[in-house]
């Protein structure tokens, strides 16, 4: 089994990021945490989670394809804390199921920069499994 600990963040990938900025940030009280522009990303602390904000329109938007709609999705990813991280044990735990794992990466999650890989659920949905920040 790989042990969860609970989910690190959501990506929403969004049309009016003014309106969502409202929202999240005026109407629920999330704080910016993160802000990368030239990316198209802004991730916002939501208590031990983050919201990351993509606009559809940024560079990372982009590659998520047309701008949600009726048709179209605002999710890009969802992701999991996973403690203990072993990429090896991951392995032997999903390949065998026919599920494809990706490669790890180091990437920002709502405790900070860690080893992470990406898989995809068999509806399609991107599903990000994420370890515990690097030791300083």
């Amino acid at each position: 089994m790989i042990p969860l600990r609970g989910l690190d963040h959501l990506v929403l990938r969004v049309v009016n990021l003014d309106a969502m900025l409202h929202f999240y940030v005026d109407a629920l009280g999330c704080t910016v945490e993160r802000r990368n522009d030239e990316l198209g990303l802004i991730q916002l602390r939501a208590g031990a989670a983050l919201i990351d904000l993509v606009p559809v329109s940024g560079k990372l938007g982009r590659q998520g394809g047309a701008a949600p709609q009726h048709e179209g999705r605002n999710l890009d990813h969802f992701c999991l804390r996973v403690e203990p991280f072993n990429e090896d044990a991951i392995r032997e735990s999903l390949e065998p199921l026919g599920i494809a794992v990706g490669e790890v990466a180091s990437r920002y999650g709502a405790e900070g920069e860690g080893p992470s890989l990406y898989l995809a659920d068999p509806e399609g949905n991107t599903v990000e499994l994420k370890g515990p920040p690097w030791s300083p």
